[in-house]
């Protein structure tokens, strides 16, 4: 086995605790002292506690798409592939306990007092929806009555209420709904 490189271990650590107990609750020497490292060491691989958010939310990002591709690699049809990104979202929702969006949680709790993490956040749900509306473009290649700007933003946001009602709910069953409400919306 690899042995893991200081920084990926910050990383890790960080990661884990930033999503578990929030940022705000996080401090440097908790990083610290479950990363095992001298203080020395994560200020020469990150300028500040903002940079490690940074690089967390970039991981995250990355994780999030490649999650996704893999997830959804073996389905070509539209309509198939954003039903498996309902099913991915429930997937993550089930592998972290229903603990929620790392990203919706990050900005509830940073607000704008760190631009560059709002738009983060902002620029990663944007992707997340333009992702969307690909499917919804390519589903429409084959329907003239479809609304691509409406059903992709109402696919999103069924998603999204779904993750948070999940979170909130502690269980799935507000995926299998969504998932009713876009066949219907689509057949």
């Amino acid at each position: 086995m690899k042995k893991e490189k200081v920084q990926e271990r910050i990383i890790r650590v960080a990661s884990d605790l930033f999503y578990r107990q929030g940022f705000n609750s996080t401090g440097i020497n908790q990083i610290i002292a479950e990363a095992d490292i001298a203080i020395g060491s994560l200020y020469n691989h990150f300028s500040s506690k903002n940079d490690l958010l940074q690089t967390y939310l970039a991981k995250e990002e990355t994780e999030w798409f490649s999650g996704f591709e893999a997830h959804s690699a073996k389905i070509s049809d539209p309509v198939e592939k954003i039903f498996s990104l309902i099913s991915y979202r429930k997937q993550l929702q089930q592998s972290s306990q229903f603990a929620g969006c790392h990203f919706i949680k990050i900005i509830a709790e940073t607000g704008e007092s760190s631009p560059s993490v709002s738009d983060f956040v902002k620029l990663h749900k944007a992707k997340q929806k333009e992702m969307i509306r690909k499917m919804v473009d390519e589903y429409a290649e084959t329907r003239s009555d479809i609304d691509v700007d409406l059903v992709t933003e109402n696919i999103f946001l069924l998603i999204e209420g779904a993750v948070v009602t999940s979170t909130i709910n502690k269980n799935t069953d507000s995926f299998d709904l969504i998932q009713k409400m876009i066949e219907a919306q689509l057949s």
